[in-house]
């Protein structure tokens, strides 16, 4: 390597770059690479709120359909949908072992086919049902999952759903959220992402 030659392809004179300025976007050797250019700020960034509707946080306390591309309150026909769906998944294990097993082993197995839902229910948002259908249970208030007691205590509190004929189950075709009796209850949503 000469004297008159930098080290690591740098200019000679020990200049950073042509117009003397020194661009961030230099490779590792040290030579120049082309201006870097920074995009804008988003127009809700550093703002007071929402540029636009639809910009802002997703919030499930407002009533109808959630703005933006957000989880929507699920549509009934869905929610029957995946209720019947886990509906099966606990009576053919009970009813299969009460045909076979006389006593109280068939209640048994289904009550913990029961709360096996709700804890997957309230761990992951998703019924076996609402995964096959794609909805998700999660809190009103931030959208987060249930968890086992409020789930557990949401299966439970569908008693007063079907209390006056059913009228809980129907309650979600004209609610603004969707909810049944149950999901108010426990203050829960169903939504469709």
């Amino acid at each position: 390597m000469s004297e008159n030659q930098p080290p690591y392809g740098g200019t000679p004179g020990g200049n950073p770059g042509n117009d003397g300025q020194h661009s961030p976007a230099s490779d590792t050797l040290g030579t120049p690479g082309p201006p870097v250019r920074y995009a804008p700020p988003p127009p809700s960034v550093g703002t007071a709120g929402p540029a636009s509707p639809g910009d802002g946080p997703q919030d499930l306390e407002a009533p109808g359909p959630a703005p933006g591309n957000g989880p929507r309150p699920a549509h009934w026909g869905w929610r029957v949908l995946s209720a019947l769906i886990d509906n099966a998944i606990v009576a053919v294990p009970t009813y299969t072992v009460r045909y076979f097993l006389a006593g109280p082993v068939a209640p048994t197995i289904g009550l913990i086919v029961w709360a096996a839902i709700a804890q997957v229910e309230g761990t992951r948002g998703q019924t076996p049902g609402k995964m096959v259908v794609g909805t998700r249970t999660v809190r009103e208030a931030d959208g987060g999952f249930l968890g086992f007691r409020r789930a557990f205590w949401r299966r439970f509190a569908h008693i007063l759903d079907a209390s006056a004929c059913l009228l809980g189950y129907l309650w979600p075709l004209w609610d603004d959220k969707r909810q049944t009796f149950a999901d108010k209850a426990v203050h829960s949503i169903v939504v469709r992402p």
